[in-house]
């Protein structure tokens, strides 16, 4: 089979990564070269190639599918938001530019050649590509700029598959809207749809379906189930909702005798947040998102994530109380972890004229470091210790924590009694090391907490996307999936009205 489809979405956090990496998973088991491909990603949380290029973290993920190392290719435009108005342009792994919507628009016409180019690279080099949609193609006041919907699939002739989520209600007004409003030249590409996040008994939706197919002449191609536990590497935040509503699996018995509560603040910008996916996969451990000092209480570890705006997120600490619950948990010996930008917010001072521009300002002072931020971003793959167990980890950071000389050591950072502090994403996906830090973690805060020894991250993630191979080839029709991929889109599909009002 050779190829290449589009898997778009009616909205953002429809499913679109899940079904893509479900389709990399179900194909590599098929024995076919396969790889993701995002066009462009608004995403605050990425990840770093082994080349040192930084891209989406689904399509890390989506990679890690495919039984293959991800690359800039992969992921050319990623769009990391500062602000409601800016975001940084990271342009085939490395920074190029800050811009709000209307300063992108002149760079839209170079970036939309640029990711040809990567798709084009990726279709000479592996048998099938799946390529991601971004938010949904029926933003029509964004089609002219279009980089990673119709723009990307009418450029290269993809057949696109449209993606719907019934558990936010009105997936059938969704769908049906979404085409209509396509341009006829990008209807003609739109080759079917999946519903997703489906409840109940399958039998409930046939009349829907039978009514969709008549109306748009396309096929639903499959209802997938909603399945608890498939938290995994989450692009947006809009999927921290999920936490709230109980998306991830429940977690397991606690090995030992007491759980462990950990509490994640819930940053206005955060980012990486998948640090603690590995946390919360450990039996035992509770995690949940707080954003209120009551939210705090009770808790036996207080983790600052990372942000993509230190100084304006140290600031809403501030505002919210947030900040004096930290320091007095920290005076009180209780255990605090920052990582990369909460390291930051830990540190004496920060002196930012690039991020925020605002100067010389006063950190929370419970981690002997200064923090200086530098116009290059450091992006890399470092290696360690800790706790006697190596660590490898990823970092993606402007600012620059320098410890003061004689701080204990941590990672690339520093610990001060109970609080520790690391510019390194990812360290707790370490299996050795992420006991161990757990185990301190139970002592200071006096819990008889004891880590499964037998917790392994990296097998849980693969059987997670093993999962996912077996949601798309048990609920899709994946031989008229494979027909796409190899056939491209199907003549004669018919236009619905009313097209031609988004532009061409």
């Amino acid at each position: 089979m050779r190829g290449a489809v589009l898997v778009a979405g009616t909205s953002s956090d429809a499913g679109k990564s899940v079904v893509a990496a479900g389709l990399c998973r179900w194909l590599a088991r098929q024995g076919v070269r396969v790889a993701p491909f995002k066009a462009q990603n608004m995403s605050l949380n990425s990840f770093v190639t082994p080349g040192g290029d930084e891209i989406g973290r689904a399509q890390a993920m989506q990679a890690a599918a495919a039984g293959i190392e991800p690359t800039a290719d992969m992921n050319p435009v990623l769009l990391k938001p500062g602000s409601d108005r800016r975001s940084q342009v990271v342009v085939r792994g490395h920074p190029e530019a800050e811009a709000d919507a209307v300063e992108y628009r002149a760079h839209a016409p170079r970036l939309r050649r640029i990711a040809l180019d990567s798709l084009e690279r990726l279709r000479k080099a592996y048998d099938v590509v799946v390529c991601e949609g971004a938010g949904s193609p029926a933003e029509i006041n964004l089609r002219d700029t279009d980089v990673a919907n119709m723009g990307l699939a009418r450029a290269a002739r993809l057949p696109t598959i449209i993606v719907g989520d019934i558990d936010r209600g009105g997936v059938f007004a969704a769908m049906y809207g979404t085409l209509a409003l396509l341009a006829a030249e990008d209807q003609a590409l739109v080759a079917g749809f999946v519903i997703n996040k489906f409840r109940g008994a399958p039998e409930l939706l046939a009349g829907g379906l039978d009514m969709l197919q008549k109306l748009t002449g396309r096929p639903v191609l499959g209802v997938l189930p909603w399945r608890n536990g498939q938290w995994l590497d989450a692009e947006d935040s809009l999927a921290l909702e999920r936490w709230r509503a109980g998306g991830m699996a429940g977690t397991p018995a606690p090995f030992g005798k007491d759980s462990l509560r950990v509490a994640v603040v819930r940053l206005p910008r955060i980012s990486n947040f998948t640090d603690i996916d590995a946390l919360a996969a450990e039996p035992g451990v509770l995690v949940r998102f707080a954003q209120t000092p009551a939210g705090l209480a009770g808790a036996d570890l207080v983790v600052l994530p990372g942000t993509r705006a230190t100084v304006a997120d140290l600031r809403w600490l501030r505002e919210r109380g947030l900040a004096s619950a930290v320091t007095e948990r920290a005076r009180h010996g209780l255990p605090v972890l920052g990582i990369c930008g909460g390291y930051q917010m830990l540190a004496r001072e920060i002196d930012d004229r690039v991020e925020s521009a605002a100067g010389i300002v006063e950190g929370l002072g419970v981690l002997p470091a200064r923090v200086e931020f530098g116009e290059r971003k450091r992006l890399g793959r470092p290696a360690g210790a800790a706790f006697g167990a190596p660590v490898r980890g990823y970092e993606i950071h402007h600012g620059i924590a320098v410890p003061d000389d004689g701080a204990a050591p941590f990672l690339d950072g520093c610990r001060a009694g109970p609080v520790w502090g690391t510019s390194w994403h990812g360290t707790l996906e370490n299996d050795e090391f992420r006991r161990a830090f757990l185990a301190e973690v139970a002592a200071l805060a006096g819990r008889d907490f004891t880590p499964a020894p037998d917790t392994c991250f990296a097998a849980l993630r693969e059987e997670r996307l093993d999962a996912l191979g077996d949601l798309v080839a048990g609920h899709l029709d994946m031989a008229a999936v494979s027909r796409l991929i190899a056939g491209g889109p199907p003549a004669g599909l018919p236009v619905m009205p009313p097209a031609g009002i988004a532009p061409r």
